[in-house]
């Protein structure tokens, strides 16, 4: 393109040529001006909107601020529900936390009083003389997500501890440390004695207490009843089996109270004491076996019941 130039105080016509990358230059050169004018008056404009009081100007001010500040709101909004299902969470672990906690200090035979678990425990301390610091929220979250993983944790190994608390609740109700009458042992114990009918050293498989004709025998520990009848030697007699291949016998009885498969707690009332079988005379005869094997009662009483004395050898009556 060639433009010619005309003018009075010019003493001839100068002729300009413009080729195609000239008008391109000029083209882009004018729309980054006019770019650069609309965004200097748009800013203008809304910066100095709420001093030029132009309605047009204010309302698309307001209308953005909403925008914005609606925006805003449903981000936070977000960011709210999310932590309120992860404190629901955490409330619901604490609950069983605090469930878990009691049966756990009653297993272990706590009082009520020395844990408190539905209680805050006290918190205190002086101000620190270095700069507090506000969390950010990516801190605050991962703060929950680290508390909510230590209180599944925690969740986890106190279900462990309860179950073995339990399980040494099982047998320590299920070893015959009960006594089985309320009445002195001292007539025979364990051990090789001198036996009363054939005056011959011979082993004497329990311990013997002095009872009267009817006083209540109850079971040393909670079992199922094994046998409950007649035998020659023994009398009316008792076996109750606790598991473990450990069975305890009550021999000599004047009555029984119980049958063959009753399961019985520990202390029920399963006899009265008495004169049957090979006996001079009434008492009862206690023992323990454990995968038949005569042991020694006075162990297993002696382990709940350290204030009775050692059991003194004698002829039984």
């Amino acid at each position: 393109m060639q433009v010619i130039l005309i003018s009075s105080r010019l003493a001839k016509a100068r002729s300009v040529t413009l080729s195609l990358r000239h008008l391109l230059a000029s083209a882009v050169m004018g729309t980054a001006v006019l770019l650069a004018l609309t965004g200097a008056m748009y800013w203008f404009s809304l910066r100095f909107a709420a001093d030029l009081k132009i309605p047009l100007l204010h309302d698309l001010v307001l209308a953005a601020q909403r925008i914005e500040s609606e925006r805003s709101r449903e981000f936070m909004q977000q960011n709210l529900n999310a932590m309120a299902v992860r404190i629901g969470e955490m409330q619901a672990q604490l609950t069983r936390l605090d469930a878990l906690g009691e049966r756990l200090s009653t297993l272990a035979g706590f009082r009520p009083q020395e844990f408190r678990f539905s209680e805050a425990p006290g918190l205190g301390g002086a101000a620190s003389t270095l700069p507090s610091q506000n969390l950010t929220l990516t801190q605050f979250n991962e703060k929950v997500s680290l508390l909510s993983r230590q209180m599944e944790n925690r969740t986890d190994m106190l279900g462990v501890l309860e179950a073995q608390l339990f399980e040494q609740a099982v047998k320590k109700k299920a070893m015959p440390t009960m006594m089985p009458v309320s009445a002195p042992f001292n007539a025979s114990g364990f051990g090789y004695r001198i036996d009363p009918f054939s005056g011959q050293q011979a082993m004497h498989e329990g311990i013997d207490f002095i009872t009267d004709t009817g006083t209540p025998v109850v079971a040393a520990a909670g079992g199922v009843v094994q046998f409950a009848g007649f035998h020659p030697q023994y009398g009316n007699m008792i076996d109750i089996d606790h598991g473990n291949d450990l069975v305890t016998r009550y021999a000599h009885l004047s009555k029984v109270m119980v049958k063959e498969g009753d399961v019985l707690q520990r202390g029920r009332r399963i006899a009265d004491s008495g004169n049957t079988g090979r006996s001079t005379g009434p008492h009862l005869h206690f023992e323990v076996r454990f995968r038949g094997g005569a042991q020694n009662p006075s162990k297993f009483l002696l382990a709940s019941n350290p204030q009775v004395p050692p059991l003194a050898k004698a002829k039984t009556r």
